[in-house]
């Protein structure tokens, strides 16, 4: 396994992390994890060199926490460092930041969190974090020792993103990063400005929540398949991402033996700029194929929300182009069970509303009566 010095904290670590929120369930409910097999897996992982163990306050409806505490006894706990999160979208007074933390240590079983993250940061989140005196709260979290390391996870653009680094003397910082979210969020100008400035930085969804891993198209398949050195999607995804400098830790939510197994193994053997030049260009040739697939040049900055219908028009957008440039089944399935019917695009009444705030000048009133032609007729 490879280590990197992380951000300020002059500590090393794994430049694989563990991301403790997709275990395997005994039934629907998620928070019935199949403890043994979680315990096995991470501890696996552990034995193979990962020393970053990632979770946060809601994970597995509040269970992850505890199974994370679970599996670091006899010995393991020590082996590791500890992130979690803030959940942010429940704080309402500064009591409350203190209220989680404390509940959190609680969980996990410890006098302290190596790692503490305020979680899911976006406009409205942070602009209500910093009126109820949040830096306060870092402050005396380190100070007391509860907490050794401070940073932020991050869903929102890249002008907030800059505001928020330069807010605060951060260790660290979490966002979204791979080979088609170059330019989303934080994106690479995030990556760039968060390390020149001193902060250690965690990448997470490095494969799309699955997609470029599984249900691989066929047009994309033949590319891959064109490699002198053949390896999984999988693979290709993780090594664009830890070819960074930049990237200290890659976030991985492990669930299958084979995956841990193969991770490791990626995260070993992968070295900082150690991609050939027609390696890159391999991986901007299948780029270049998911993106003449995208339908809707929506960039998710919500400028167009709220709508006055209901209609969650990022969203719809978001499956829209998912359903072309992955896998349509699933797509249409995310749609109808789990977009609220309030919310879909068959709500719209061609206000006009959000194309007079679309920063992109879509034409959303057309767009969404496509949404509506793939997903609901």
């Amino acid at each position: 396994m490879q280590y990197k010095l992380f951000g300020k904290t002059n500590e090393k670590v794994s430049r694989l992390g563990f991301g403790c929120m997709r275990f395997h369930t005994n039934s629907d409910d998620n928070k019935d994890i199949k403890e043994e097999l979680a315990i096995k897996q991470i501890r696996h992982a552990i034995d193979g060199g990962v020393n970053y163990i990632d979770t946060a306050y809601n994970y597995h409806g509040g269970e992850s926490e505890k199974l994370v505490a679970k599996a670091l006894k006899n010995g393991y706990k020590e082996k590791v460092k500890i992130a979690t999160k803030l959940p942010s979208w429940l704080i309402k007074t500064r009591q409350d930041m203190d209220k989680y933390l404390n509940e959190q240590l609680e969980k996990l079983q410890t006098d302290h969190i190596d790692y503490y993250l305020l979680h899911t940061l976006k406009k409205k989140l942070w602009k209500n974090l910093v009126e109820n005196d949040v830096f306060e709260f870092l402050n005396s979290i380190v100070a007391d020792g509860r907490v050794k390391h401070v940073g932020f996870s991050f869903h929102d653009d890249i002008d907030l993103f800059k505001e928020i680094v330069d807010s605060y003397d951060w260790d660290f910082c979490q966002i979204q990063y791979n080979f088609l979210d170059e330019n989303y969020q934080a994106g690479k100008e995030g990556l760039i400005y968060a390390k020149e400035r001193g902060l250690g930085v965690v990448i997470m969804e490095p494969l799309r929540g699955g997609s470029l891993a599984k249900g691989i198209p066929e047009d994309i398949a033949a590319i891959w398949n064109k490699a002198d050195k053949k390896r999984t999607p999988a693979e290709w995804a993780f090594k664009f991402i830890l070819n960074h400098p930049e990237v200290d830790v890659v976030l991985s939510g492990m669930n299958e033996m084979d995956h841990i197994n193969e991770n490791i193994r990626i995260a070993t053997e992968t070295t900082p700029d150690s991609l050939t030049n027609k390696e890159k260009e391999l991986i901007d040739e299948v780029k270049s194929v998911y993106d003449s697939k995208i339908k809707v040049r929506c960039t998710n900055c919500a400028y167009c929300m709220p709508c006055p219908k209901g209609v969650d028009i990022p969203a719809c957008f978001e499956l829209y182009n998912e359903s072309s440039m992955f896998d349509f089944d699933t797509a249409k399935k995310e749609y109808t069970k789990d977009l609220k019917n309030e919310n879909k695009a068959s709500m719209c009444i061609e206000c006009g509303q959000c194309e007079e705030k679309c920063p992109q000048h879509l034409d959303i009133r057309e767009k969404l009566k496509e949404v509506v032609e793939i997903f609901e007729s």
